[in-house]
């Protein structure tokens, strides 16, 4: 009989511990306290009783005395993390919806350490806040790191203050890089499977060196404790803004003046283009950088400051992380063609409205509407009756679309009575005739389907890309 072998040590031992990481770092993340007073009705409804109970008098005596329609003020309290950036200064960063409408924040430290906390800045846009404590001491602090270098795979280690037990330690995977969950405009969130909890909301995500490289600010999970999808801010992100609340409190991002859409298939099929990349210019704002550069609706944004384009949501995110002032060189696609064009970047102001102007073109008053269908739909020129019909702007000019056959590509598209088509494969269009010859000579080129610039009665545009094959 074999003799009994003792099984491997190395592999009895499981993972190596992060337990020296986790103290070394643990002085450094601060449970994040606020109270908020707010007011509100406590108002409990008065149980329904049939007339003549002996319970109808009691109850009435009961409620009034409770006065519930009486406006009461209430504390409300909540708790989040952070961590210590500057120990020196006693700069700590958070998220912004952790502290927001606070009256008072408190920041509570390891070793008890209770400090109030001010306000030195936020941004609602990518949800970070940096608050400021008066240490006595200088304080136990760390660094953001190098998102950008991390991978799929990589350990990596939370600190927080999960349903606010306190200093709680988890460990984790990157689970996925530049996720958008619909938070904001500049959402590209790293995924990991450590666990993040409420309460851990505005704590650092580690890597294994000890930077910081994400701060933690959002879960999914229908029942509200961790499932293994959390979501972080990439420090690369955090950095500059961090860097410009310090600075001035407040965020000072560039802007190109443009309203983008999504590169679809179907688009890039219908633009020439050898595979679905960029951002699609829909509109250009009056006067801003791109109008002043001569970006043209119809663009495709290939490259911006040396960077690729892959997708349109990375457009927005280049922009805002560019200095304002900047003489940036833009690649866009025109007609099948690569142009360079020199933008000035200039600051986006909060209450900025990026949307294409529309230009006004006098129409004949007298001219009988002229009408056809083409690719599903009933077009008609645009004079006054149907402007006034479909609540068309005057700015609004092309050819309007009066009806959509039922089933067809054009429906699918969302395409609705009121729209206008402006472009057709790039070029302007005045008469339902237009818009057919525009289709034909696709047809004849071979293209699957039509590019079609539309503008809402409003005048906010959009491309559209319609299937040729309904014609």
């Amino acid at each position: 009989m074999a003799a009994f072998q003792p099984a491997d040590t190395a592999r009895a031992q499981g993972p190596v511990s992060v337990a020296d990481l986790a103290e070394d770092l643990g002085d450094a993340v601060v449970n994040i306290s606020t109270a908020q007073t707010v007011q509100g009705r406590r108002s409990v409804p008065m149980p329904e009783v049939p007339d003549g109970s002996p319970f109808q008098e009691f109850f009435e005596e009961f409620f009034n005395r409770q006065n519930p329609g009486e406006d009461q003020a209430r504390r409300v309290q909540s708790l989040g993390s952070g961590f210590v950036v500057d120990g020196t200064e006693g700069i700590i960063i958070t998220n912004n919806h952790v502290i927001e409408g606070a009256d008072e924040i408190t920041a509570n430290f390891n070793d008890g350490t209770k400090l109030k906390a001010e306000i030195i800045g936020t941004d609602e846009k990518t949800d970070l806040a940096v608050l400021k404590v008066e240490p006595e001491a200088p304080l136990k602090a760390v660094s953001l790191g190098d998102s950008d270098s991390i991978r799929v795979g990589d350990w990596v280690m939370a600190i927080g203050n999960p349903f606010g037990l306190g200093g709680t330690v988890t460990v984790g995977i990157v689970s996925a890089r530049n996720r958008d969950i619909n938070s904001g405009p500049y959402d590209n969130f790293i995924q990991t499977d450590a666990s993040i909890n409420r309460g851990n909301s505005g704590g650092p995500l580690f890597d294994m060196d000890g930077n910081v490289i994400g701060i933690n600010t959002a879960i999914i999970s229908p029942s509200g404790g961790s499932i293994g999808i959390g979501f972080a801010i990439p420090a690369k992100t955090a950095t500059r803004v961090i860097e410009q609340l310090r600075e001035f409190g407040e965020t000072r991002r560039g802007w190109l003046g443009v309203r983008i859409q999504e590169v679809t298939d179907e688009i890039a099929e219908s633009l020439g283009m050898d595979e679905a990349m960029g951002a699609l210019v829909a509109g250009v704002t009056d006067d801003g950088p791109a109008a002043k550069a001569k970006v043209e609706p119809g663009d495709v944004i290939v490259r911006f400051d040396g960077n690729e384009v892959e997708t349109m949501r990375e457009l927005p995110r280049m922009v805002a992380e560019t200095a304002i002032g900047k003489d940036v060189e833009v690649i866009v696609l025109r007609k099948g063609e690569e142009v360079t064009i020199s933008v000035t970047l200039e600051r986006l102001e909060e209450n900025e409205i990026e949307e294409a102007s529309a230009t006004t073109d006098d129409q004949p008053e007298d001219k009988p509407a002229e009408k056809s269908k083409v690719l599903g739909m009933m077009l008609a020129e645009l004079d006054d009756a149907l402007r006034k019909q479909f609540s068309i702007e005057e700015g609004v000019t092309g050819v309007v679309v009066t009806e959509v056959e039922p089933g067809t590509s054009a429906e699918e598209k969302r395409v609705i009575a009121g729209d206008v088509i402006k472009e057709v494969a790039q070029e302007p269009v005045e008469t339902p005739a237009d818009v057919e010859a525009q289709v034909e000579k696709l047809k004849e080129d071979g293209r699957r389907s039509a590019l079609l610039l539309l503008a809402n009665p409003s005048g906010d545009v959009r491309f559209v890309p319609v299937r040729i094959e309904d014609e």
